[in-house]
């Protein structure tokens, strides 16, 4: 009898859909962060910085949209980002919960 366990169909869709979350994540980063440089003329590092601030809803208010363009945007960003992260989030503790289990048995 071998120690190794079959990965059963459940889990390599699990871990395909983890993929697919990780990779929509850092898009959202990355697409927040090209948008608000160039809609709002900020640097790239404050562009990244809204862009995190903004999805994860922290919400400081050093930085705002300024035109009704980019407050358009961040409507949107706000509302699809929210729950791709959320749901990245959350994939991402069932995944190390699942590791945990496995690494104590």
């Amino acid at each position: 009898m071998s120690d190794q366990q079959e990965t059963t169909p459940s889990e390599i869709w699990d871990e395909h859909v983890y993929k697919i979350l990780s990779v929509s994540a850092f898009l959202l980063l990355g697409a927040g962060t090209i948008g608000y440089h160039f809609l709002e003329e900020w640097s790239w590092v404050d562009s990244l910085y809204f862009s995190v601030v903004a999805v994860t809803t922290v919400g400081f208010g050093d930085l705002s949209p300024s035109t009704d363009p980019s407050k358009m945007f961040t409507v949107g960003y706000i509302v699809v980002g929210i729950g791709i992260f959320t749901t990245y989030l959350n994939a991402r503790l069932q995944q190390r919960g699942k590791r945990r289990i496995q690494d104590s048995t």
